[in-house]
């Protein structure tokens, strides 16, 4: 399912666009106005958070978008009707939460749940691959798919077993540390890095952390897909509704047409 938006974006010869948005900020009625208006857009893919108040890859700004959403009281539940909501879009759906919320509503429930809302599959940044064969086992059972992350300080093998388990694609941290817009990436090493997992994998690579300019969009244009947050969450925060969609579309056009080849 989700090797499929990377085939489309390559045939298309550009990147895949994937936008991420927090679940519930400001709130869900205008985070579905904004999966809507990335789709319409030309998003290929849609990374939705779950809020989650202890998030070990996120940097201020999704944090505070986490804290905005949970504020409002949104939980995984929410999120998978919101998602269930959108799947009527042309993009699909992947989850972005910590493992503690998907253990807390249980792994079989989980998974069935993402295949009842139309949900693409999952990231779960916190969960190494060694205890992640559950969870894996459980979406494949669904027909979901789990990317798995390699950061830059990950070792070769360790690397190419993490890609062999990887459903969908290789998520390619860009950088040590957490998400955000503020410190951009040296994409030397990135290149070498994903130069390096061409070697060990076929699967999609799409690079994240701290993708926010178009200048970091065609600094990547070897991989085959770029994630962009923090970026579009900076562009909206304080924003609701139409207010929020205008101001997020705006850039998104921008950031697409630098994934162009």
């Amino acid at each position: 399912m989700l090797t499929a938006v990377f085939e489309r974006a390559r045939s298309q010869r550009r990147l895949a666009f994937i936008p991420y948005l927090m679940a519930g900020d400001p709130d869900l009625a205008t985070t579905s106005q904004l999966i809507g208006a990335l789709s319409a857009q030309g998003a290929d893919l849609i990374e939705l958070g779950v809020p989650y108040s202890d998030p070990l890859a996120d940097g201020p700004t999704i944090a505070a978008a986490a804290q905005r959403a949970l504020g409002n009281r949104v939980g995984l539940s929410d999120v998978l009707a919101l998602a269930k909501q959108c799947s009527g879009n042309s993009a699909p759906i992947v989850l972005f939460t910590y493992y503690n919320p998907v253990y807390q509503f249980g792994v079989q429930r989980f998974a069935a749940a993402l295949a009842d809302a139309g949900v693409a599959g999952a990231i779960v940044p916190d969960l190494a691959l060694e205890e992640s064969a559950e969870l894996r086992a459980a979406l494949a059972e669904q027909g979901r798919e789990m990317p798995l992350l390699v950061a830059p300080s990950t070792p070769p093998e360790r690397a190419r077993r993490i890609a062999e388990a990887a459903g969908g694609f290789v998520y390619v941290v860009s950088r040590l540390g957490v998400t955000g817009a503020g410190k951009t990436p040296d994409f030397a090493p990135l290149r070498a890095q994903i130069t390096a997992l061409r070697e060990r994998t076929s699967k999609p690579l799409a690079v994240g952390f701290g993708v926010s300019r178009t200048e970091d969009v065609r600094s990547v244009a070897d991989a085959d897909g770029v994630i962009v947050g923090s970026a579009l969450i900076d562009r909206y925060a304080g924003l609701s509704g139409t207010q929020a969609v205008e101001r997020v579309v705006d850039l998104a056009a921008a950031l697409i047409a630098a994934t162009r080849r």
